[in-house]
Order: structure tokens, then sequence, then C-alpha cells
């Protein structure tokens, strides 16, 4: 946008839209834009007679490009600044370096540019330097290159200098810029070309080059006015989606705002019911172990004072009757039924999980009964807690010793499977199997309970034909 002001003469315009672009051009990736920007902002500054501020983007420009022969040229552009400011001491400095550099007429559209300028510098400097031979010398490379906007500042150079030396020659040299800048469409160096021939053609001719010059001039102050505001909408438009956006931007953070808040009740959620749900299983093991120690105390209340007692008749007894006695051990038997069948075993037992079980089934195993293990590997303990496992225990031995009691059967199978994180354990016998009202009586209403505790179920399958199943089922953690 900036550009197209400059070339539209909207110099002032151009200056305000070539700096607000800045801020958007990024040094690492934007090289090309930033040198295109810094060099447009001089051409603007150089057409309002700014030279200072002029030379200043010149140099921003070469500064920033990675082309030495394009940084060359905008130096070339800073030295004709310099010109205008008559600092002919610096623009004859920055001249010759570019001329002095090597190859410099491998590159005759740059040689030629800078070694018409360098004459025309001297040339303004002091009239009296002869600089005919150096502005014919570019004027020959830019015809043989076809350089038009070279030509055009040449015919411009030789006008200036021979206005006052030959004016026939600057007079021709006037009509051939004219020709050339319309050839360029170029209406600002045609207005200049006219200017000169209206000074310089005889009065009978004056008239008509000072209205093609008047026409010319007015046409362009029309055009340059029109182009002024040709990027009005586009302005109006870029701020009303600026606006749109910003207010877009606002309603994302709010969105982003709840979702960062349904997030965090989501997390503070999902760790409030996990320590919710560790509290219950903590409270739940405080209240199995509760039960055990209350267990425990009657078991030694009843069983081992019962024992006591017997052990000290037989021992302070010459003669006991056997029958009596055997009736005392049966009811303390009987007694320690009612309360439990055995007190968990201690937690730092680590014996292998797998051999217990083993062991335990085996130990039943008579001329009788047949016992069968199938699946009790290592890997199905993986995981399990010693007061889980100790549950489990208790609850395998309860089913065999109500096996050896009721059942009378010839053939006992566990079988143990795990599934993810379930473990499942299925009991089978050949023996008469259990009825209802029995299995809700002592011992076997443990094993409900302890299989609860572990967040596990189990299920009695007593309605077969010939013995007895039960399944068990429980979460690993």
């Amino acid at each position: 946008m900036a550009i197209i002001q400059c070339d539209n003469g909207d110099y002032y315009g151009s200056q305000e839209t070539a700096l607000s672009a800045i801020k958007y051009l990024n040094v690492e990736k934007d090289t090309l834009e930033i040198v295109g920007n810094y060099n447009n902002l001089g051409v603007a500054c150089q057409n309002l007679k700014e030279y200072n501020k002029a030379a200043q983007f010149y140099n921003k420009a070469a500064s920033f490009s990675k082309d030495p022969i394009y940084q060359l040229t905008l130096l070339n552009n800073k030295a004709i600044s310099y010109t205008y400011l008559k600092k002919y001491d610096s623009a004859f400095q920055i001249f010759n370096k570019i001329l002095a550099f090597p190859n410099i007429k491998n590159h005759p559209k740059l040689f030629s540019k800078v070694y018409d300028n360098l004459a025309y510098a001297k040339f303004s400097q002091s009239p009296a330097h002869d600089v005919e031979a150096e502005l014919n010398e570019a004027l020959q490379i830019r015809k043989r290159i076809k350089d038009d906007d070279g030509l055009n500042a040449s015919f411009y150079h030789l006008t200036e200098y021979f206005e006052n030396k030959n004016p026939k020659k600057a007079l021709y040299y006037a009509n051939e810029n004219w020709q050339i800048a319309k050839k360029n469409n170029s209406p600002d160096d045609q207005l200049k070309a006219l200017q000169n021939i209206v000074a310089l053609e005889n009065s009978d001719n004056t008239k008509y080059y000072f209205l093609k010059y008047q026409n010319l001039n007015d046409s362009l102050q029309t055009a340059r006015n029109k182009a002024k505001n040709q990027f009005a909408l586009i302005s109006f438009d870029a701020e009303k989606m600026k606006n749109e956006i910003a207010e877009n931007e606002n309603q994302i953070l709010k969105q982003y705002f709840i979702v960062a808040a349904l997030a965090a009740g989501l997390i503070g959620g999902f760790f409030w019911n996990k320590r919710r749900k560790k509290r219950l299983q903590q409270e739940k093991e405080l209240e199995v172990k509760n039960a055990q120690l209350k267990l425990s105390k009657k078991v030694h209340d009843v069983v081992a004072n019962g024992i006591y007692q017997v052990m000290t008749k037989i021992e302070n007894q010459e003669h006991f009757d056997k029958e009596s006695t055997l009736d005392e051990l049966e009811f303390v038997y009987e007694k320690s039924r009612d309360i439990s069948y055995e007190k968990p075993g201690p937690e730092n037992d680590k014996k292998d999980y797998k051999e217990k079980i083993s062991g335990l089934i085996a130990s039943f195993k008579n001329e009788n009964t047949e016992t069968y293990t199938v699946g009790n590997e290592t890997e199905i303990w993986g995981g399990i807690s010693q007061s889980v496992f100790e549950n489990v225990y208790q609850v395998l031995r309860e089913l065999l010793v109500n096996m050896k009691k009721h059942s009378k059967a010839s053939r006992v199978v566990y079988k143990f499977e795990r599934i993810g994180d379930v473990i499942k354990i299925q009991y089978s016998d050949n023996g008469i199997g259990i009825p209802g009202d029995i299995i809700h009586k002592n011992g076997l209403t443990n094993t409900e309970t302890r299989i609860a505790a572990i967040n596990g179920a189990i299920i009695f399958d007593n309605e077969s034909e010939k013995g007895l199943k039960i399944n068990i089922s429980f979460p690993v953690s």
C-alpha cells in the first residue's frame, strides 16, 4: 500500500503507511520486505525534499540488504540525497566507493547510474566543472542496455548541464526527456521536462508547451487527490476486522477460562474421589482389623482358657474320665468354631502366596479325598496386599473345612484365573452339597463378610444335581 501511495504521489500517506508496516515485519524472516519498506520511505522523503530523512532511510535499507549490488544501489540513493543537501564531499565519497567496487562495469545499469550521478554532483557543486564526457558516456551505456529510467535521468542532467552553456542542446535534451518520460508513463518527469522546454523554447511555441504543462499538472493533482483516499475503505475494513478479532479473542479467553475451570473441577473431583475411595478402603481395613482383634480376644478367653482348664484337670487328677475330657474338648472346639476359625497370620509373613495356597489345599488330601489345584501360578497373585490375601486364604480354608465336615466329597477342585485386574476362583466338589440354611450359618457367613471386605463377590451354586460349586471374584487393588 505504501509503495502504491508513493507511486501515485501521496507521499505523506505513503510515509504513514510504511511506518505502520514496520511493526509487522520480522527481522529474521522478512529481510526483503524490510529493505523495500525503508527504501520506499527514502523515496517518499526525497520527493518531499526531506533529504536528511531520506538519507537515513536509504542507509537503514542498505544495512538490512544481503544483496551487495542492491546495497550499492541504495547507497547511490543516499549519495543523491547528500547532493541535494549540498554535502558534496560526502556524496563524492560514496559515489567513488561504489565505482571502486570490483567488476562494477559488469553491472552496466548500476555503473552508468553512479557515473552519471557523480558527474551531475560535480556540476551541481560548480558549473565550471566539465562533465560533458561523463554524462555522455553514461547516456551511451543506457542507450545500449535500453535502460529507459536511466535515459530519463541522463536527458534531465544533460538539459541542466547545457541550459546556460548551449540552450539549443539543452532544448534538444529537454524534448528527449519529455518523450522518454511519456514512454515511461511518468507524469512527474513529464512535468520537469515540459518546465525546461517552456524555459528554453522560443516565445512562439511557449504557449503550446505551457498549456501541455498546465493540463498535465491539473490532471496529476486531481489523480493524486483521488489517490489519497484509495485505501480509506480498506483501512476502515481492516480496523473493523481488528476490533472483531479483539472481541473474538476476548470471547475465546472467556471460553478458555470456562474450560480451564471445568478441567480443574474434574481433576479436583478425580483426586477427591480417589482420596475418598482410599479413605473408605482404609476404614474397611481398619474395621476388619478391629473385628479380628475382637475375635482374637474371644478366642483367647474361650479357647485358651478352656484348654488350660482341661490341662489342669489332667495334670492334677491321677485318674480322669476320658469321655468327659473329650466332651469338654469338644465343647471348647465348638465354642471356638462359634467365634472364629483362625486368627489371621502376621503382616510380616512373606511366604509365597502360591505355595501357601497349594499347601493349604494339599493338606486336606487323604485316602478318601483327592484335592486338585488348577491355575495357581505366581502371576495370579501379583499386586495382592497381605491383608487381602489373608482374607482370601481364610475363605478358601473355610470352604475346605466345611467340605471335610459336611460334603463327604471324594474329589475337590480349585481353579484360579486372572482377567485384567480381577481374580476369579472357582471351588467345586462332588459331595452331597450344602443345604441353603447351612450356607448362612457360622463359618460360611464369615466367608461372605471377608469377601465383601475386599470389594469382592461370592456366589454359592447348590442347585446342581450333585456336589457344590462356589464362584469367588475380587479386584486386585
